[in-house]
């Protein structure tokens, strides 16, 4: 998938995760040498030569000792004298998962070449490449990072996979990946930002903290598609979880015409925003101590907002999560919506398919996009930098990496935590260095990191005024791959170049 698991998060065997580190050793001696090549983008006004170069940054512990390598695929823009600008920000971008690749976020969003999308129908995989109109190299130089075990990136022989599979692992190795490619490009001098999608976030308000306790001082961080409370998003039965999921399912609602006739989209929205909060999350507090005559008060008042019967909203005692919502909106049409974004949809599967795990991990979405962003990739890397990687590229790699991912973390404040609240780590971060600024980006039909808990979690870090203010929200008519939809990426690579020329 483009960005998250197939399904939910499990432990994996460990016979099976040290497999990966095996074929990982193996693959980590014939890492092929760097390749490059000096290109024009042409999507602007103006057009911009820059050198991309595909190659591996050595991650090494403090002894010295090669824990792995970490492809990366760098755009750097080139001055008049043929030269990089040491003065231009430096950002590391990359996809979550755990256990994607950062292609998505390149070949779909903001790299400088981009995959056509076709508004909500499946792209074929010979879709047309172009120049991204709105790609972030007009502001930066770009470093997209592909995390361990994933992608060309590898462990090496005797690496230990426990310890980089894990929530503070990743941003170790991430963190020295960073130093090591500013050291090896002469890139310290550089504006350095960073920006995730995903888990990517998670990745981000680790390494926001990180860094800083490295003395790496940040001047940006954008978060896209933003999760910080693993256990209210990822936990159906907490009450978080449903108070989340009910302006997405507002919107899908009214996207498919099932419910909001005539409303604005973003109004709706705000309006199912505020329902989840003063009538919902009374309901769900209170439990079976809400009473009859209430409890289908507050079910009739969320029929009206996610186009479901009343009568299957009270059987689910106000509680409905996502693949059940997924099965039933379109069921009337044999079709079930998606998931990364909630705006595409496909055919229902059989009704011998019924494993819930099985379902919850089928997207349309992702299966609308990820092939050919993949194969748009491979070209790049072969055709114009001469670059042969192994045969495999590991766009996503679940069911090695996630499903043995230890959710664990060390939290500032709270000590060893089994599943984090990273908006802690966020706040501590920006009252370490209240210099640096904070962009969060996300989307109304995204169901897989939703809106309404990104908003959740920061307004209970109580930051001050002036903190507040380091931080930009914008919201798109988007799912969880913004870059996805033309309007929302031309008003995202607006805003992004608005939140770049800040101080």
């Amino acid at each position: 998938m483009a960005d998250e698991e197939r399904g939910a998060a499990t432990t994996g065997a460990p016979e099976q995760t040290r497999d990966y580190a095996v074929v990982s050793a193996q693959r980590a001696r014939e890492v092929p040498e760097g390749a490059s090549a000096r290109l024009t983008w042409s999507g602007g006004d103006a057009p911009i030569d820059y050198e991309a170069r595909a190659a591996h940054v050595e991650v090494r512990d403090d002894a010295g000792t090669l824990v792995g390598q970490m492809f990366s695929l760098s755009y750097v823009a080139l001055g008049e004298d043929g030269r990089p600008d040491p003065a231009r920000p430096v950002t590391f971008a990359y996809n979550g998962g755990p256990g994607s690749s950062s292609v998505p976020i390149n070949f779909g969003g903001i790299g400088p070449r981009r995959v056509r999308p076709d508004g909500m129908r499946h792209v074929r995989a010979d879709a047309p490449v172009e120049d991204n109109p709105h790609t972030l190299l007009v502001d930066s130089d770009v470093v997209f990072l592909d995390a361990l075990g994933t992608g060309w990136s590898v462990l090496a022989e005797d690496a230990d996979p426990k310890k980089v599979f894990c929530t503070d692992g990743d941003a170790d190795a991430f963190a020295r990946a960073i130093c090591a490619w500013l050291t090896d490009n002469g890139r310290w001098s550089s504006p350095l930002y960073l920006y995730g999608e995903s888990y990517g976030t998670v990745r981000n308000a680790a390494l926001m903290r990180l860094l800083g306790e490295r003395g790496v001082q940040l001047t940006g961080v954008v978060m896209l598609s933003a999760v910080f409370n693993i256990a209210g998003l990822i936990n159906p039965g907490d009450d978080l979880y449903y108070l989340g999921m009910m302006p997405t399912f507002a919107a899908t609602a009214q996207f498919f015409g099932k419910a909001g006739a005539g409303v604005d989209e973003d109004e709706w929205f705000d309006r199912a925003m505020a329902f989840a909060e003063d009538e919902l999350a009374g309901a769900l507090l209170r439990g079976d101590r809400l009473g009859e005559e209430r409890e289908r008060a507050v079910a009739r008042r969320m029929s009206e907002f996610i186009g479901l019967d009343v009568e299957h909203i009270l059987s689910r005692r106000l509680r409905v999560d996502l693949l059940d919502f997924r099965r039933h909106l379109l069921a009337d049409e044999g079709r079930v919506c998606g998931r990364l974004d909630t705006r595409f949809s496909s055919d229902g599967p059989s009704p011998m398919q019924s494993f819930d795990t099985w379902l919850a991990g089928e997207d349309a979405a992702d299966d609308a996009l990820e092939g050919a962003w993949v194969r748009a990739f491979r070209r790049f890397c072969a055709d114009e930098l001469g670059y042969r990687g192994p045969a495999r590229y590991l766009s996503n790699n679940y069911d090695k990496v996630n499903a043995s991912w230890d959710w664990g973390h060390e939290e500032p404040g709270l000590g060893r935590v089994a599943t984090p609240n990273m908006a802690l780590d966020v706040a501590v971060a920006l009252r370490r260095n209240p210099t640096c600024k904070l962009a969060i980006i996300g989307g109304r039909y995204d169901a897989a990191t939703t809106w309404w808990n990104v908003v959740h979690d920061m307004s209970h870090q109580f930051l001050s005024a002036e903190l507040k203010g380091r931080v930009s929200w914008y919201r798109y008519g988007c799912g969880h791959m913004a870059y996805v939809d033309a309007d929302a990426l031309a008003a995202m690579g607006r805003d992004v170049h608005e939140f770049y020329g800040k101080r």
